[in-house]
């Protein structure tokens, strides 16, 4: 399931490790994975009140503690992060609907989205310096911020990096998030070199699996699309398969293993590509008709693609 790294030795089990992002669906399976592997964790939310709901009955809730933390908040980490061994910093911005039509759109994503999802990335790596015990930070990506173009032959790998000029230029569905995976990812990079911090970072592609929120994930609602008819998650899925030729994908558990995998990995270093296979939207809506068959997603999504793209990586 991973790429080419050596393996070794994983910090101490007597070390806690922090989670970002504890509410959202990955951070908290993550968390849950942490535990039942008899981890201690350090879990941040914004609304700490919210996530103790979620994860009290998660496998050896007895281990965790959950901080209050805002990205927007300089120093807000802190006590979170202070004598853990291993960031993961899952936490991020979700904002997909935002119309590049509106007055000063640009400005106002800049202003108001992209500039404080960097400047909270860098907020929460700052704490890593300012505890001096986090070994390793592990990023969460996104496919979001790659692009066929330009990878050889029919293979896309974690290099393929979006043109980023481009999707200024362009404004496709979903613009506003890739923008901020890229650039509080680029970011995070640059400030881990300049400080000394051991940074990865998993390049998550549309995740699958059971989850804890009290909602369903938003990448859930997305495969499940063809058959709830959901407008904008329709088009946003169509755009992904149109920009691949496939959606690709990863079931939670694989996506934590994947963070954990590489938290313990002394080789690893720079970007990890996450995905369990690479599926043409035909296919997946021949799956939900096998399941949901009054619902005749498959004849709406019976698109016969020759060309499609797999994806090379964890």
């Amino acid at each position: 399931m991973m790429g080419s790294v050596g393996g070794g030795g994983s910090p101490e089990q007597d070390q806690p490790v922090c989670v970002t992002g504890a509410t959202g669906y990955v951070g908290s399976w993550l968390v849950r994975t942490l535990l039942r592997r008899g981890r201690r964790v350090h879990a941040t939310a914004r609304d700490p009140v919210k996530a103790r709901r979620m994860l009290s009955a998660v496998e050896g809730k007895e281990r965790l503690r959950v901080f209050r933390a805002d990205m927007a908040e300089e120093g807000s980490f802190d006590d979170a992060i202070i004598g853990c061994a291993t960031l993961f910093h899952v936490a991020a911005s979700m904002d997909l609907h935002l119309s590049p039509d509106q007055h000063d759109a640009e400005e106002r994503v800049r202003s108001q989205v992209l500039e404080p999802a960097t400047r909270g990335t860098i907020n929460v790596l700052r704490s890593c310096v300012r505890a001096g015990t986090v070994r390793r930070v592990v990023f969460t990506s996104s496919v979001s911020t790659l692009a066929a173009a330009g990878s050889e032959g029919s293979v896309v790998d974690e290099s393929c990096l979006r043109d980023l000029g481009d999707v200024w230029a362009t404004k496709p569905i979903g613009w506003v998030y890739i923008l901020s995976k890229r650039l509080a990812e680029e970011a995070a990079f640059g400030f881990a070199r300049e400080n000394g911090l051991r940074l990865v970072s998993v390049v998550l592609p549309t995740v699958a699996g059971p989850f804890l929120t009290p909602a369903v994930p938003t990448s859930v609602q997305l495969l499940l699309s063809p058959i709830t008819r959901d407008p904008k998650l329709c088009a946003l899925l169509a755009s992904v398969h149109a920009r691949f030729g496939c959606v690709p994908l990863a079931h939670v558990q694989d996506a934590c293993d994947a963070h954990l995998f590489l938290a313990d990995a002394p080789a690893a270093e720079g970007r990890y590509l996450c995905v369990g296979g690479s599926h043409a939207m035909a296919d997946i809506a021949r799956l939900l008709a096998s399941h949901y068959s009054p619902f005749n997603p498959e004849k709406r999504h019976a698109v016969d693609l020759t060309s499609e793209l797999h994806f090379s990586g964890v």
